[in-house]
C-alpha cells in the first residue's frame, strides 16, 4: 500500500482521514482518503488525479477549495483550516467567463472583487492576457462564438492566476476542446507552471495528458473511494512534444493505464 502520509518537505496540501456520504452514513462515496501534497520551493507541484467516473476526483478538488466539506477527516492547507487566506484558483471544464464582459474584465474580476483600483487591475490583467496568448483579444465580449474554446479557457486559467495563487485546481479543463487545442492547452499550461511555480491538482480522464503534465500521479479506486496507487512521472521537468515520443513516456502511459485497469476493474476513467 503506498504511502500518502508522508513527504520530504513541507505541506501545502493535506488530506486526513477523510470520508463522505450523503445518506447519513449508509453508505460512502469516499472512506479513508489521506492525501499529501508538499510545497517545493521554487517550483511547485504537477499532481494529477486519476480515476473512475463517480470516484469522487472532483470533489476532492471542492475539498481543496473550500467549496465543500468532507462528512469525516480535516482538509488543511499550509497547515491551517480552509480559510479567506488561503489563495486557491480553480478552473472548471464548463467555460465560466461572463458573456457581457470583455476579456480584459474577465480577467480583472477576482481584483475587482479584492477592490484593487481599476487601473491597476487592468494593467495586471493585460499582463495575464499577454501570458495565456490572448493578446489583441482585450476588448472581445468573452463569448462563444467570438473567442473559440480554447480563449475562453484561457480566460479561466488568466483569471484564476491573477490573484497569485499559492494552488490552481483544475478539475478537467480540457476535456471539451479539439485534440488541436488541447495539445496547445496542455504546451500553454506547462509554460505558464515553470514560470509561476504554483502547486497545481489537475483532474483528468486522459492518461498520455496525465503524463505528459504531472510530476505525480495518484490513482482513486471506485467507490468507496481512497488513492490506492501513486505513480512519479520521471521525466525531464522541460516538456515539449519530442517528450512524448520518449520512450520512458510511453513505457509510463502503459504503466499507468495497466494500474487504472486493475484499480477499475476496466470501467471508463
Amino acid at each position: 500500500m503506498p504511502n500518502f502520509t508522508e513527504t520530504e518537505y513541507e505541506n501545502i496540501i493535506e488530506l486526513r482521514g477523510i470520508s463522505q456520504s450523503y445518506d447519513g452514513g449508509k453508505s460512502w462515496i469516499i472512506q479513508g482518503l489521506d492525501f499529501l501534497v508538499e510545497d517545493k520551493p521554487a517550483q511547485g507541484q504537477f499532481v494529477v488525479i486519476l480515476g473512475a467516473s463517480g470516484a469522487g476526483k472532483s470533489t476532492v478538488l471542492r475539498y481543496i477549495a473550500g467549496l465543500q466539506r468532507p462528512t469525516e477527516g480535516s482538509v488543511l492547507v499550509k497547515g491551517q483550516p480552509i480559510g479567506k487566506a488561503n489563495r486557491v484558483g480553480m478552473v472548471f471544464q464548463q467555460y465560466s467567463s461572463l458573456p457581457w464582459r470583455t476579456v480584459l474584465e474577465n480577467v480583472a474580476l477576482p481584483l475587482e472583487y479584492q477592490g484593487v483600483d481599476k487601473k491597476e487591475r487592468l494593467e495586471r490583467a493585460r499582463e495575464m492576457v499577454e501570458l495565456v496568448g490572448l493578446a489583441g483579444h482585450e476588448d472581445k465580449f468573452a463569448q462563444y462564438p467570438t473567442l473559440s474554446g480554447g480563449q475562453l479557457q484561457r480566460i479561466a486559467i488568466a483569471r484564476s492566476l491573477i490573484a497569485n495563487p499559492d494552488i490552481l485546481l483544475m478539475d478537467e479543463p480540457f476535456g471539451a476542446l479539439d485534440i488541436n487545442t488541447r495539445l496547445q492547452m496542455q504546451d500553454l499550461l506547462t509554460e505558464i507552471w515553470h514560470r509561476i511555480h504554483p502547486t497545481i491538482i489537475f483532474v483528468t480522464h486522459d492518461i498520455p495528458e496525465a503524463v505528459y503534465l504531472a510530476d505525480d500521479i495518484y490513482m482513486m479506486k471506485p467507490a468507496p473511494s481512497r488513492f490506492t496507487e501513486h505513480v512519479k512521472v520521471d521525466l525531464p521537468l522541460q516538456r515539449s512534444r519530442e517528450t512524448k515520443r520518449t520512450d520512458r513516456y510511453i513505457e509510463l502511459v502503459r504503466l499507468v493505464e495497466d494500474k487504472m485497469i486493475a484499480i477499475t476493474g476496466g470501467e471508463g476513467h
